[in-house]
Protein backbone atom coordinates (compact mmCIF):
# COMPACT_ATOMS: atom_id res chain seq x y z
CA UNK A 1 0.00 0.00 0.00
CA UNK A 2 1.13 3.23 -1.14
CA UNK A 3 0.04 6.25 1.16
CA UNK A 4 -0.57 10.04 0.53
CA UNK A 5 -1.88 12.96 2.59
CA UNK A 6 -4.33 15.64 0.79
CA UNK A 7 -4.61 18.70 2.86
CA UNK A 8 -7.44 20.61 1.52
CA UNK A 9 -8.56 24.54 1.99
CA UNK A 10 -10.72 27.39 0.61
CA UNK A 11 -8.35 28.89 -1.70
CA UNK A 12 -8.04 32.43 -2.44
CA UNK A 13 -7.53 35.06 -4.47
CA UNK A 14 -4.91 36.60 -2.49
CA UNK A 15 -1.33 35.27 -3.30
CA UNK A 16 -0.35 35.60 0.46
CA UNK A 17 -2.97 33.56 1.62
CA UNK A 18 -2.00 30.90 -0.92
CA UNK A 19 1.73 31.17 -0.09
CA UNK A 20 0.95 30.78 3.71
CA UNK A 21 -1.18 27.95 3.31
CA UNK A 22 1.98 26.39 0.24
CA UNK A 23 4.59 26.64 2.95
CA UNK A 24 2.54 25.00 5.50
CA UNK A 25 2.20 21.93 3.84
CA UNK A 26 5.62 22.08 2.55
CA UNK A 27 7.05 22.03 6.02
CA UNK A 28 4.27 18.81 6.56
CA UNK A 29 6.09 17.46 3.70
CA UNK A 30 9.12 16.96 4.62
CA UNK A 31 8.51 16.08 7.93
CA UNK A 32 6.45 13.45 6.51
CA UNK A 33 8.69 12.41 4.14
CA UNK A 34 8.49 9.73 1.93
CA UNK A 35 4.72 10.24 2.30
CA UNK A 36 3.26 12.19 -0.27
CA UNK A 37 1.41 15.65 0.87
CA UNK A 38 -0.53 17.68 -1.72
CA UNK A 39 -2.25 20.56 -1.50
CA UNK A 40 -5.70 21.46 -2.79
CA UNK A 41 -8.03 24.13 -2.81
CA UNK A 42 -11.98 24.19 -2.91
CA UNK A 43 -12.27 27.17 -5.44
CA UNK A 44 -10.07 30.22 -6.28
CA UNK A 45 -6.45 28.60 -6.96
CA UNK A 46 -6.68 27.45 -10.69
CA UNK A 47 -4.86 24.26 -11.13
CA UNK A 48 -5.05 23.18 -7.67
CA UNK A 49 -8.08 22.50 -7.29
CA UNK A 50 -9.26 19.01 -5.54
CA UNK A 51 -9.83 16.81 -7.91
CA UNK A 52 -6.28 18.06 -9.38
CA UNK A 53 -4.85 16.70 -5.82
CA UNK A 54 -6.48 13.61 -6.11
CA UNK A 55 -5.05 13.35 -9.67
CA UNK A 56 -2.02 14.02 -8.68
CA UNK A 57 -1.57 11.68 -5.60
CA UNK A 58 -3.37 8.35 -7.50
CA UNK A 59 -1.01 9.68 -10.76
CA UNK A 60 2.12 9.12 -8.49
CA UNK A 61 0.44 5.53 -6.98
CA UNK A 62 -1.05 6.20 -3.76
CA UNK A 63 -3.23 3.85 -2.83
CA UNK A 64 -5.12 5.37 0.36
CA UNK A 65 -5.52 9.16 0.41
CA UNK A 66 -6.15 10.73 4.07
CA UNK A 67 -8.15 13.78 2.99
CA UNK A 68 -7.47 17.15 6.07
CA UNK A 69 -9.82 19.83 5.84
CA UNK A 70 -7.47 23.08 7.09
CA UNK A 71 -10.81 24.56 8.13
CA UNK A 72 -11.27 25.85 11.82
CA UNK A 73 -14.87 24.14 12.46
CA UNK A 74 -17.10 21.36 11.45
CA UNK A 75 -19.58 23.75 11.48
CA UNK A 76 -18.35 24.91 7.72
CA UNK A 77 -20.52 23.50 5.25
CA UNK A 78 -17.65 23.73 3.00
CA UNK A 79 -16.23 21.21 5.25
CA UNK A 80 -20.05 18.87 4.81
CA UNK A 81 -19.96 19.00 1.29
CA UNK A 82 -16.24 18.32 0.28
CA UNK A 83 -16.89 15.25 2.61
CA UNK A 84 -19.54 14.40 0.56
CA UNK A 85 -17.77 15.14 -2.43
CA UNK A 86 -14.97 12.86 -1.32
CA UNK A 87 -17.59 9.96 -1.17
CA UNK A 88 -17.04 10.41 2.86
CA UNK A 89 -20.73 9.88 3.20
CA UNK A 90 -24.07 9.59 1.13
CA UNK A 91 -25.78 12.85 1.64
CA UNK A 92 -24.56 16.37 2.24
CA UNK A 93 -26.27 18.48 5.00
CA UNK A 94 -27.47 20.93 2.86
CA UNK A 95 -27.29 21.67 -1.11
CA UNK A 96 -24.11 21.78 -2.74
CA UNK A 97 -22.76 22.99 -6.42
CA UNK A 98 -20.32 20.18 -5.88
CA UNK A 99 -20.16 16.80 -7.48
CA UNK A 100 -19.12 13.98 -6.37
CA UNK A 101 -14.58 13.55 -7.06
CA UNK A 102 -13.43 10.59 -8.66
CA UNK A 103 -11.37 8.29 -6.21
CA UNK A 104 -9.45 5.31 -6.80
CA UNK A 105 -7.77 4.91 -3.70
CA UNK A 106 -9.17 4.16 -0.63
CA UNK A 107 -10.01 7.39 0.96
CA UNK A 108 -10.32 8.67 4.56
CA UNK A 109 -11.29 12.02 5.91
CA UNK A 110 -9.99 13.71 8.18
CA UNK A 111 -11.32 16.37 10.85
CA UNK A 112 -10.89 20.26 11.19
CA UNK A 113 -9.24 21.88 13.77
CA UNK A 114 -12.90 22.60 16.82
CA UNK A 115 -11.09 22.94 19.79
CA UNK A 116 -7.92 21.41 19.47
CA UNK A 117 -5.57 22.15 22.76
CA UNK A 118 -2.64 22.93 19.97
CA UNK A 119 -4.60 25.54 18.13
CA UNK A 120 -5.54 26.79 21.50
CA UNK A 121 -1.96 27.55 22.00
CA UNK A 122 -1.17 29.27 18.63
CA UNK A 123 -4.08 31.77 19.14
CA UNK A 124 -2.50 32.86 23.12
CA UNK A 125 0.69 33.00 21.05
CA UNK A 126 -1.25 36.07 18.64
CA UNK A 127 -2.84 37.23 21.62
CA UNK A 128 0.88 37.63 23.77
CA UNK A 129 2.71 39.18 20.63
CA UNK A 130 -0.28 41.78 20.23
CA UNK A 131 -0.78 42.67 23.42
CA UNK A 132 3.22 43.10 24.16
CA UNK A 133 4.38 46.24 25.94
CA UNK A 134 1.27 47.73 26.84
CA UNK A 135 1.44 46.78 30.70
CA UNK A 136 -2.01 44.60 31.31
CA UNK A 137 -1.75 41.55 32.92
CA UNK A 138 -3.71 38.56 31.54
CA UNK A 139 -6.39 38.63 34.37
CA UNK A 140 -7.00 42.09 33.13
CA UNK A 141 -7.95 41.34 30.16
CA UNK A 142 -11.08 39.11 28.27
CA UNK A 143 -10.48 37.76 25.32
CA UNK A 144 -13.32 37.50 22.25
CA UNK A 145 -12.81 34.89 19.81
CA UNK A 146 -14.44 35.65 16.54
CA UNK A 147 -15.41 33.11 13.82
CA UNK A 148 -17.30 33.18 10.55
CA UNK A 149 -20.37 31.21 12.34
CA UNK A 150 -23.47 29.78 9.72
CA UNK A 151 -26.79 30.74 10.26
CA UNK A 152 -28.06 27.33 9.70
CA UNK A 153 -28.93 25.36 13.05
CA UNK A 154 -26.81 22.29 12.58
CA UNK A 155 -23.79 24.26 11.41
CA UNK A 156 -24.24 27.01 13.87
CA UNK A 157 -24.00 25.08 17.01
CA UNK A 158 -21.51 23.41 15.52
CA UNK A 159 -18.94 26.84 15.10
CA UNK A 160 -19.83 27.31 18.57
CA UNK A 161 -18.72 24.19 20.26
CA UNK A 162 -15.75 24.46 18.81
CA UNK A 163 -14.63 27.51 19.48
CA UNK A 164 -15.85 27.86 23.12
CA UNK A 165 -13.59 24.56 23.52
CA UNK A 166 -10.67 26.69 22.46
CA UNK A 167 -12.19 29.61 24.75
CA UNK A 168 -12.42 27.82 27.75
CA UNK A 169 -8.47 26.37 26.88
CA UNK A 170 -7.40 29.45 26.21
CA UNK A 171 -8.81 31.19 29.92
CA UNK A 172 -7.85 27.70 31.72
CA UNK A 173 -4.01 28.41 30.48
CA UNK A 174 -3.82 31.86 30.20
CA UNK A 175 -4.91 33.06 33.16
CA UNK A 176 -7.32 35.66 31.18
CA UNK A 177 -10.25 37.40 33.42
CA UNK A 178 -12.85 35.72 31.10
CA UNK A 179 -13.28 34.13 26.59
CA UNK A 180 -16.23 34.29 24.69
CA UNK A 181 -17.23 33.86 20.95
CA UNK A 182 -18.79 35.31 18.51
CA UNK A 183 -19.40 34.81 15.08
CA UNK A 184 -19.66 36.75 11.86
CA UNK A 185 -22.81 35.04 10.55
CA UNK A 186 -25.18 35.63 12.45
CA UNK A 187 -23.36 38.80 13.54
CA UNK A 188 -22.98 38.76 17.22
CA UNK A 189 -19.83 40.92 17.85
CA UNK A 190 -20.88 43.77 19.57
CA UNK A 191 -23.77 41.87 21.72
CA UNK A 192 -20.69 39.18 23.15
CA UNK A 193 -19.21 42.92 24.12
CA UNK A 194 -21.62 44.00 25.85
CA UNK A 195 -21.90 40.83 27.24
CA UNK A 196 -18.20 40.91 28.71
CA UNK A 197 -18.20 44.19 29.46
CA UNK A 198 -21.23 43.49 32.11
CA UNK A 199 -19.77 40.54 33.71
CA UNK A 200 -15.94 41.70 34.11
CA UNK A 201 -15.95 45.31 34.40
CA UNK A 202 -12.85 47.47 34.12
CA UNK A 203 -11.56 44.36 32.07
CA UNK A 204 -9.92 45.35 28.36
CA UNK A 205 -11.37 43.82 25.97
CA UNK A 206 -9.25 42.14 23.20
CA UNK A 207 -10.73 40.67 19.83
CA UNK A 208 -9.12 37.52 18.40
CA UNK A 209 -9.90 36.73 14.87
CA UNK A 210 -10.13 32.46 14.60
CA UNK A 211 -9.21 32.12 10.75
CA UNK A 212 -6.81 29.99 8.47
CA UNK A 213 -4.87 32.73 7.13
CA UNK A 214 -4.93 36.31 7.05
CA UNK A 215 -6.58 38.23 4.41
CA UNK A 216 -10.37 40.12 3.46
CA UNK A 217 -11.80 38.96 6.80
CA UNK A 218 -8.87 39.45 9.34
CA UNK A 219 -8.32 43.25 7.51
CA UNK A 220 -11.84 44.67 6.87
CA UNK A 221 -14.90 42.52 7.74
CA UNK A 222 -13.73 42.00 11.28
CA UNK A 223 -12.42 45.56 12.24
CA UNK A 224 -15.55 46.58 10.68
CA UNK A 225 -17.31 44.68 13.14
CA UNK A 226 -15.43 46.47 15.79
CA UNK A 227 -15.66 49.78 15.01
CA UNK A 228 -16.85 52.07 17.79
CA UNK A 229 -16.61 49.15 20.07
CA UNK A 230 -13.35 50.33 21.89
CA UNK A 231 -11.73 47.08 21.96
CA UNK A 232 -8.20 45.98 21.20
CA UNK A 233 -7.24 43.67 18.02
CA UNK A 234 -4.83 40.85 17.92
CA UNK A 235 -4.98 40.69 13.93
CA UNK A 236 -3.63 37.45 12.89
CA UNK A 237 -4.39 34.15 11.61
CA UNK A 238 -3.50 30.35 12.39
CA UNK A 239 -1.01 30.06 9.66
CA UNK A 240 2.08 30.02 9.38
CA UNK A 241 2.30 29.04 13.08
CA UNK A 242 4.33 26.40 13.01
CA UNK A 243 1.89 24.48 15.52
CA UNK A 244 -0.62 24.20 12.77
CA UNK A 245 1.94 22.34 11.09
CA UNK A 246 2.08 20.08 14.25
CA UNK A 247 -1.71 19.61 13.77
CA UNK A 248 -1.67 18.15 10.62
CA UNK A 249 1.31 16.17 11.12
CA UNK A 250 -0.31 14.47 14.18
CA UNK A 251 -3.57 13.87 12.36
CA UNK A 252 -1.77 12.38 9.08
CA UNK A 253 0.64 10.26 11.40
CA UNK A 254 -2.22 8.80 13.74
CA UNK A 255 -3.70 7.79 10.32
CA UNK A 256 -0.48 6.35 9.00
CA UNK A 257 -0.21 4.00 12.43
CA UNK A 258 -4.31 2.55 11.95
CA UNK A 259 -3.12 1.66 8.72
CA UNK A 260 -0.28 -0.10 9.94
CA UNK A 261 -2.23 -1.86 12.52
CA UNK A 262 -4.48 -3.25 9.95
CA UNK A 263 -2.13 -4.53 8.30
CA UNK A 264 -4.40 -4.65 4.92
CA UNK A 265 -3.72 -7.85 2.80
CA UNK A 266 -0.10 -8.13 4.60
CA UNK A 267 1.21 -5.22 2.59
CA UNK A 268 3.50 -2.13 4.40
CA UNK A 269 3.25 1.37 4.43
CA UNK A 270 5.14 2.59 1.50
CA UNK A 271 4.64 -0.47 -1.21
CA UNK A 272 3.05 0.36 -4.68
Amino acid sequence: MKPGILVISHGSREEMWVTSVEETVAAVREALSPVIVESAYLELVEGRLIQDGIDRLEAAGVTHILAIPLFVSAGSTHVDEIGWALGAYEEPRRPTDLERMRVRAKLAYGKPIADDPEIADVLRDRVAASMAGDGRRADEISLLLIGHGSEDAWFYEEWHRGLEGLAALMKERGGYADAKVATLRPDEVAGRVSELRESNPGSFVAAVPVMISEGYFTSAVIPRRLEGLGCGYAESSLLPHPKLQEWIRRQAAQWLQELLAKGEEGEQVGEN
